[in-house]
């Protein structure tokens, strides 16, 4: 896997700088509102926290013990962000976008524009602990 670009924090601004080399691949980008961002969990990269197969989503011991692949957990066995966010702005290779949850130096891994008639899936349904609110994220 090659990361294609770095997440960059600033105050409370994010970016994404993308590597010069695929510059190219940008194009046509600011055509759309919403990006997915794929992204490494860099600071969870232990050989321990790869074995971790069921978390308390959040967090939060009331939530039941579940199974990471039905989790947004950043522990998992391959540490692969998902975010969809608000492409806010474009200069050169950076991009500023709104709603990412990525951390400061994240590796970009990919980016697929976010397109609401195929994305979007009004009858998806999620389990009980999802609709209450969050004590702890994760």
């Amino acid at each position: 896997m090659h990361p294609i670009g770095r997440v960059v924090r600033q105050d409370d601004r994010v970016f994404l700088d993308i590597f010069p080399e695929y510059s190219q691949a940008l194009d046509g980008l600011t055509g759309f509102s919403h990006l997915w961002v794929l992204y490494w969990f860099h600071e969870h990269d232990k050989p321990a926290e790869r074995g971790i197969l069921k978390v308390h989503p959040r967090g939060d011991p009331a939530n039941p013990l579940t199974g990471v692949f039905a989790t947004r957990a950043p522990v998992r066995p391959n540490l692969i962000g998902l975010t969809a966010c608000r492409l806010l702005h474009r200069e050169g290779t950076r991009l500023e976008v709104e709603g990412l949850d990525a951390r400061d130096d994240s590796p970009v891994l990919d980016l697929k524009p976010y397109i609401p008639d195929r994305d979007s899936i009004p009858e998806a349904y999620t389990p009980n602990w999802v609709k209450r609110p969050s004590k702890k994220s994760g």
